[in-house]
């Protein structure tokens, strides 16, 4: 047992082989519980002050096995596994979605799949390399989200078969001609954003409709992703009436 949460730790391919993923802290497994997660393995150090569903493993372990397992700096006292949602499959619902292309940094998709979740962002899809969203670095950045939001893997071909059945994408970007964001409609739309360090790759950028930009003092370069990503969603549902009592 010890090997194999070892292992969907570390390994994306064996999460993806086995359907699992791993996650850490009491925190985390409450929101799995809530959220009606199918949580087959508990490691824990510590009793656990909530239920856990009937069909869950509790296992007590020491600290020093629990660090031993996780790939996590200040491995916390729980450690549990949990099998990955069924939607895998992308279904337009007239919503509006968050396409991230390329994004490999875990903190970065994390924290995009958290700020999706609190601002009722239909799904995130994601393209190209990006991080695994099961990642166990994704996961805590995500703060309880992974467990609540929409998120599909899609290939540009998948993608490309969305923009001939009619559905809009708006990428945001550097580029000269770019609209200013707060002057665009994005309701209903796909919404693509790239990496830190490449932008938006020339298969996305062909799909655009059209590009916006977040307007930025001249001797600033560009935001970090995650936030550009938070300010265009933020922008998104702001004439919107599904988001009260923000702020």
């Amino acid at each position: 047992m010890a090997i194999h949460i070892k292992k969907l730790g570390a390994s994306r391919s064996y999460r993806e082989s086995n359907g699992e993923f791993l996650c850490d802290g009491s925190k985390l497994l409450y929101d799995a519980v809530n959220c009606g997660a199918e949580i087959t393995t508990v490691l824990s150090a510590s009793s656990v002050p909530f239920p856990l569903p009937p069909e869950t493993r509790l296992v007590y372990a020491s600290k020093d096995l629990i660090n031993s397992v996780s790939p996590l700096l200040n491995a916390q006292d729980i450690v549990f596994v949990c099998k990955k949602p069924s939607f895998t499959c992308f279904e337009y619902n007239s919503g509006t979605y968050i396409l991230l292309d390329y994004m490999q940094d875990p903190g970065n998709v994390g924290s995009v799949i958290r700020s999706a979740n609190a601002l009722g962002i239909s799904g995130v899809i994601l393209t190209g390399s990006c991080a695994d969203p099961y990642n166990p670095k994704t996961i805590r950045a995500s703060m309880g989200a992974i467990f609540r939001q929409k998120i599909v893997c899609m290939g540009i071909a998948g993608l490309k078969e969305l923009k001939e059945n009619g559905i809009r994408f708006i990428g945001a970007a550097l580029d000269e001609g770019c609209r200013d964001v707060r002057d665009v409609n994005l309701k209903g739309s796909i919404i693509a954003i790239g990496s830190e360090g490449r932008g938006l790759s020339a298969e996305v950028l062909d799909l655009c409709d059209e590009k916006v930009t977040i307007p930025i003092i001249p001797e600033c370069e560009s935001l970090n992703a995650a936030v550009s990503a938070a300010i265009i969603m933020w922008e998104s549902v702001r004439r919107q009436s599904a988001i009260h009592n923000v702020g």
